[in-house]
């Protein structure tokens, strides 16, 4: 089986659609992955992770990428914390929230984190979903190594962390503020009326034209006003098309008028 047929049986076996991601990328990952597992060609992989659950779940793992941490790019959660949290807050006083591809959930527990200080005692509707259950179920136990709190302020720490030998855990009063589900965002159905979408490093993985039905459908997801927070290395180029407006790097808006579907 060559690598044009296995990402034709992985979407018609799986719904996970590999023609989405950049080709030279993904077979470089792919490639490193068959020599790691000691498997001859992609034949082999298919029928590994078609006939153990597990060995699936781990291809899905090593696929997806599921690196993360608290307050990843600490200058742009200050930014969130500090100017678009609070204007959020000005005009509604529930948010509703959703992390896309949030892989072990310290993005959606940060903004929890800050929505607990910003608003105590209030509840907000956080969402946080990937394609991979396998890290949802590491992200709804909330127990990290120490690079995952790296950037969390020892105050915080000291509130929201225990620590239990090399490991913290994350107070349960977080855990139960972020709801997690499955969720693959190049092919299934968006919510919306979002107030805050956070979809970060996720779209450099993509092919351009994955990249621009990705941008349209989360600007469709947001309410009016809402804000798009986005990588570091990430850019939104036909933003105005989308009915965004480009309030600083990584923050969009949308504005009043709906933009192309």
């Amino acid at each position: 089986m060559d690598f044009a047929r296995f990402k034709e049986e992985v979407a018609r076996g799986f719904r996970l659609d590999l023609s989405s991601y950049k080709e030279n990328q993904l077979k470089r990952r792919l490639d490193a992955y068959l020599l790691r597992l000691g498997l001859r060609d992609y034949g082999a992989l298919w029928q590994r992770i078609t006939e153990d659950r597990r060995a699936y779940e781990d291809f899905l793992d090593y696929l997806t990428i599921n690196v993360s941490e608290f307050f990843r790019d600490p200058e742009k959660f200050r930014e969130l914390e500090t100017i678009y949290l609070p204007e959020l807050l000005k005009e509604k006083q529930q948010l509703k929230i959703w992390s896309a591809a949030c892989a072990n959930g310290a993005e959606p527990y940060s903004v929890a984190i800050i929505l607990d200080e910003l608003t105590p005692g209030r509840a907000h509707r956080i969402e946080a979903t990937d394609i991979d259950p396998y890290i949802l179920d590491k992200a709804r136990e909330g127990r990290y190594p120490p690079e995952a709190v790296r950037h969390v302020e020892p105050r915080r720490l000291a509130r929201y962390f225990t620590r239990e030998g090399g490991t913290y855990v994350l107070s349960e009063g977080v855990r139960r503020r972020v709801l997690f589900r499955r969720h693959d965002l190049l092919v299934d159905p968006f919510g919306q009326g979002y107030d805050l979408i956070l979809c970060r490093n996720v779209s450099i993985y993509f092919t351009r034209e994955a990249q621009d039905r990705l941008n349209a459908r989360l600007a469709q997801a947001l309410a009016p006003r809402g804000i798009l927070f986005i990588g570091a290395t990430e850019m939104i180029f036909n933003y105005q098309q989308l009915g965004l407006e480009r309030l600083r790097p990584c923050f969009y808006r949308k504005t009043a008028r709906e933009g192309v579907r």
